[in-house]
């Protein structure tokens, strides 16, 4: 299989490689979450995928990081 030559990088399997995300993508995106999930739920589910993420890398570091503050344990 010869791979087809448009002026673009092919890779090895003859394909175009995929680009990175832009603007127009990022707000599809987000627009396709807004219907789904409306919005009110949105800042909740960013707030958890924030929580996730600082745990994650909490997690990574073996908790070592000398910058963490106390949690705030009030009822929501």
């Amino acid at each position: 299989m010869t791979p087809i030559r448009t002026g673009h990088k092919i890779n090895r399997l003859g394909v175009q490689p995929m680009g990175s995300i832009g603007f127009p993508e990022l707000l599809l995106i987000l627009v396709i979450l807004l219907l789904i999930f409306g919005g009110k739920k949105i800042p909740e589910l960013a707030r958890g995928l924030g929580s996730g993420i600082r745990n994650f890398r909490d997690a990574m570091h073996g908790g070592e990081s000398g910058d963490q503050k106390p949690k705030d344990t009030k009822p929501s």
